[in-house]
């Protein structure tokens, strides 16, 4: 008989790829949905109605399945209601943990971020020993380290947790276009001209994935594994989009203190124009104190992840975009 493996946050950028590749590696996948999705024609799902705020919908989605990978969260870079992001990455969370224990679940695969961590450093090594930034002034960074904070207590002898935790994610499926798609696709179609000098970790969302899915039968319980791919500036970026263009992608860079100037206008413009910003306070912090060295040993050590290269990476995410009508 197929393992079956309960998903949340199936719709979105990693439960899209997640789901995926379980089924193409041999298991069934049960996934816990809001509503019915266009995200998953023809992927044979078993599906259950459900959300993170409604605890007996989780136990009925938690019913006779051994793992559960919980990728569900809100992901906001100042751009969203706070007591959404809490509800969910928090809230949500304690209520995924006792549908979990209550079903006898026996491990759980918690999805963090590198977010989480306090990351504002110099020349030190970021890896699973940093410390967690429960007070943070950004609620996304401080509600994904306090729901991580929350997983990793929750592990016992009859219970199983096992924290991943992201860089940015880029890669295909991204049908409801994330973050880092939209920024894709803007420099793409030459709608994000202005950069600024900073850069981030960004890793594929299949390695991420298979992380997440070696992690079923790998990793010890009550231990988190950061899973990042490679340093680039967006500049950098901007580069490997170019390849793929005719149209220019960027123009010039701004220096931070003007970039922060300008926030204010930038979210007045969105909101006229119904778009939604990409340079926040909270993304221009992330950009420009970002530490830039972030080590994944552990998970390679344990799990053999093996990140491909940012080029590739890039390449088919435009390729996949292009297929899907993104790009028009």
């Amino acid at each position: 008989m197929k393992t079956t493996i309960g998903v949340t946050g199936a719709t979105g950028h990693v439960g899209a790829n997640l789901v995926r590749m379980l089924i193409e590696q041999g298991f069934q996948v049960r996934a816990l949905l809001r509503n019915p999705s266009e995200t998953h024609p023809k992927i044979p799902l078993e599906i259950v109605i459900g959300d993170l705020l409604d605890v007996d919908s989780l136990k009925h989605f938690c019913q006779g399945i051994e793992v559960v990978i919980h990728t569900a969260a809100v992901i906001s870079i100042g751009d969203q209601p706070a007591e959404s992001v809490y509800n969910t990455n928090v809230t949500g969370t304690k209520n995924l943990i006792e549908a979990c224990r209550h079903e006898g679940v026996r491990r759980l695969i918690h999805f963090s971020s590198v977010d989480a961590l306090i990351t504002d450093c110099n020349d030190e090594i970021v890896d699973e020993e940093t410390p967690l930034d429960v007070n943070s002034g950004q609620i996304y960074k401080r509600t994904k380290a306090l729901g991580e904070q929350i997983a990793l207590a929750a592990a016992s002898d009859d219970f199983e947790v096992i924290v991943l935790a992201p860089s940015a994610i880029i890669g295909p499926y991204d049908f409801k276009t994330s973050l880092i798609g939209k920024m894709i696709t803007r420099m793409y179609l030459g709608q994000l001209p202005v950069l600024v000098p900073g850069g981030y970790f960004w890793v594929d969302v299949r390695d991420v994935c298979q992380a997440a899915i070696n992690a079923i039968h790998l990793g010890a319980s009550g231990e988190k594994y950061l899973v990042i791919g490679q340093w680039a500036s967006l500049v950098e970026i901007a580069g490997l989009v170019q390849i793929h263009t005719s149209k220019k992608v960027f123009v010039g860079m701004v220096p931070f203190w003007l970039a922060y100037l300008g926030v204010p206008f930038i979210k007045a413009w969105t909101a006229l124009s119904k778009t939604q910003p990409l340079y926040t306070h909270d993304s221009l912090y992330i950009l420009q104190k970002g530490c830039r060295n972030l080590s994944s040993a552990k998970a390679t050590r344990v799990f053999g992840f093996n990140p491909r290269p940012l080029e590739e990476t890039v390449t088919e995410t435009i390729h996949w975009f292009k297929q899907n009508n993104y790009l028009v």
